[in-house]
């Protein structure tokens, strides 16, 4: 353990990347405020949090909801830093114009709070990838300059339209009042976020990633040359990011681009008892077209990737099979 530092607010804190970040903050030294969603009979477990290594000591839970920004309030006065990762449950919100308001309003209420606090030295938010895959320019590796169109998107008539339309004008949103208001923010970017996880559901980055180990043939065509990070390298870019005195803007964070074929290559060496789909067979599987993207920006700044593929399964395959998953 480092030396105590913070506190510093998590939204978010009990999903995927937001119970990553939480552990790797405790472990740098830092005061963690983790916001969950409001669970008035206390039903759900946050063990997983609670548990951790200098939990007992240095996190404390508060609850808020987009739906209320100023229940945000409470968590962020004070603190020296805030990492904005909650964001609308995409598997609930499905109308774009709804899940893009609560998103917008809550980030823009969770800045006003902070710029209020008079304390909050930076913002990291944690974006997606989807606010810069999609902006119709057909490039093969696109950087921070891209964004998305969302009226592009919804031209091509998926279903991930109201997650990119929410993502994208938050982001927007995000950066414009910073420069408006002088708060400091640095932006992540990130791809498909795989590894382990500490929540007690399964994360729908990791559910898609192992989608040629649990069968779901109707999900192989959105791993058509995906590109991907690994969740421990995603959390330690937001603290260097936060750290780093001179971030600025946004940071793309992606390992690589790999192909489906490759996948199963590596799974079928990996894991034989899985009866995964040969290289062959996935040649004929239909996907939409994807960029790549550059994280030369991020790596300038003086981050190093250190997870690879193997890690990344790895680590989700246990995190499955020890909850039941698999």
């Amino acid at each position: 353990m480092e030396e105590e530092k913070g506190p510093v607010c998590v939204t978010g804190g009990a999903g995927f990347i937001g119970s990553w970040l939480v552990m790797k903050l405790l472990q740098h030294g830092y005061t963690v405020r983790a916001t969950v969603r409001p669970d008035p009979e206390r039903k759900r477990d946050i063990s997983y949090l609670t548990s951790l290594p200098g939990a007992s000591e240095k996190l404390h839970i508060f609850y808020a909801d987009l739906d209320q920004p100023g229940s945000f309030n409470a968590a962020i006065e004070g603190c020296t830093g805030v990492f904005h990762v909650a964001h609308p449950n995409p598997l609930k919100e499905q109308d774009e114009k709804i899940v893009t308001k609560k998103s917008v309003e809550g980030t823009l209420g969770i800045l006003r709070a902070c710029l209020n606090s008079k304390t909050v030295k930076r913002v990291v938010y944690t974006s997606s990838a989807s606010t810069i895959s999609h902006s119709g320019t057909n490039k093969e590796i696109v950087d921070e300059s891209t964004w998305s169109d969302v009226d592009y998107h919804r031209s091509l008539k998926v279903i991930e339209t109201p997650y990119v339309a929410a993502k994208t004008k938050t982001e927007q949103a995000a950066l414009e009042f910073a420069e408006n208001n002088g708060l400091e923010i640095v932006t992540l970017i990130p791809p498909l976020v795989i590894g382990g996880f500490l929540c007690k559901t399964l994360p729908s980055s990791v559910h898609l990633f192992l989608c040629m180990i649990q069968g779901n043939e109707h999900l192989y065509g959105y791993l058509k040359n995906k590109s991907i990070v690994h969740v421990d390298d995603l959390v330690n870019a937001h603290i260097l990011l936060f750290e780093k005195h001179d971030a600025k803007g946004r940071y793309i964070c992606s390992f690589a681009q790999v192909s489906l074929e490759e996948m199963s290559r590596f799974l079928s060496a990996k894991y034989p008892e899985y009866n995964i789909p040969t290289a062959d067979y996935l040649k004929g599987i239909e996907g939409h077209k994807t960029c790549g993207y550059s994280s030369e920006k991020l790596l300038k700044s003086g981050f190093k990737f250190k997870h690879g593929l193997e890690d990344m399964f790895d680590g989700a395959v246990r995190s499955c099979r020890e909850k039941g998953f698999l």
